[in-house]
């Protein structure tokens, strides 16, 4: 199973409320209006994988594990791949409990949503000296 690591930090706007998609963005400010946003100023995005690691969601189906990881607080959740998937965004990665593609989305049919990060864990990424990593796991 191939990994990639995505780092990032908190930011006083983040609220988590969206029920449907978590986004992780390379963009260094944040509106109270990005209600999905978990963390900004990331080491990458969608077009920013290995090319081995993104030829594993060219096919349906297949199980994404996902960790958001901050100390020693870990929130799980997983996804699946699309073949219409192109991970393709050069700013931003996005997990999706729907199955809308766009070159942002990272996987579909996510079990978890942004408004389902403990509230203790988004109280840590409210706060911009956070330090906090993505990690994927594709089966």
């Amino acid at each position: 199973m191939k990994e990639e690591r995505v780092t990032f930090v908190g930011n006083r706007n983040i609220r988590c409320l969206h029920n449907k998609t978590i986004e992780i963005t390379k963009a260094v400010s944040l509106s109270t209006r990005g209600d999905c946003i978990a963390g900004v100023s990331a080491s990458k995005a969608c077009n920013d994988f290995d090319k081995e690691f993104k030829a594993r969601f060219s096919e349906s189906g297949r199980k994404v594990n996902l960790e958001i990881k901050v100390d020693e607080q870990t929130f799980r959740m997983h996804g699946f791949t699309d073949q219409r998937l192109t991970l393709s965004h050069d700013h931003d990665i996005v997990i999706r409990r729907s199955n809308y593609v766009c070159p942002r989305t990272l996987c579909v049919l996510c079990n978890k949503a942004s408004f389902d990060i403990p509230r203790e864990l988004v109280l840590k990424l409210q706060d911009p000296a956070t330090a906090a990593v993505l990690k994927i796991f594709v089966e």
